[in-house]
């Protein structure tokens, strides 16, 4: 099992980035493959391996706290990789657990693919077993990475990585043209959506 693969990134695309090390390019899903940048800097990342018996994914993530969060989310039922991507691609994962410790379920619904019966699962199977895992935890502020640096098709970028997590374009339009009134990067203009997003479910 690889705990973390350290390497250059090569490419980042709406659903995955390549990891480049030692010649071999590691295609990798994340949450927000936004927030990962590429530089000729080597970057960590912290990866998880789910197999099925027709699918192997390599999954990664930008710190540990995230992954476990992730693997602790995937335990619950109706809770497949892709719906725990959705949920992590937040970048708030203390709100997340507070969620699931306060058993507010109109927070949860509000993530692709969380219906009442999966928040109350969450709430259910994990309530009580998150806080020994991220008590310790100081989670960035959640405007905190956001960048005023546009890049060429930045905000394009962000809507395909928005459909590709499961959000409809029926929830994108709604909130595109608060959007284009920005000047972000990518992953500036996917922090402001998914904010926008959770607020209109």
């Amino acid at each position: 099992m690889y705990d973390y693969i350290k390497g250059h990134i090569t490419r980042v695309t709406p659903e995955y980035i390549t990891l480049e090390q030692s010649g071999v390019g590691w295609l990798i899903m994340t949450p927000n493959p936004y927030a990962f940048h590429k530089t000729d800097t080597i970057q960590q990342v912290f990866t998880y391996l789910h197999v099925r018996e027709d699918i192997q994914l390599l999954l990664g993530f930008k710190s540990l706290e995230q992954r476990e969060l992730f693997k602790k989310l995937i335990t619950v039922s109706g809770i497949g990789p892709k719906g725990a991507l959705a949920i992590l691609a937040s970048g708030i994962p203390s709100q997340v657990i507070g969620a699931i410790e306060r058993e507010d379920e109109s927070f949860l619904v509000r993530f692709p693919g969380v219906g009442k019966k999966t928040a109350r699962q969450m709430i259910l199977d994990l309530k009580g077993k998150l806080h020994d895992l991220f008590s310790e935890t100081d989670f960035p502020d959640e405007d905190s990475t956001l960048l005023t640096m546009a890049e060429n098709g930045a905000l394009d970028e962000a809507i395909l990585a928005l459909e590709a997590l499961g959000y409809s374009q029926r929830e994108l339009t709604k909130i595109k043209p608060v959007l284009e009134k920005e000047d972000f990067d990518t992953e500036g203009y996917m922090k402001l959506a998914l904010r926008l997003l959770l607020k209109q479910r």
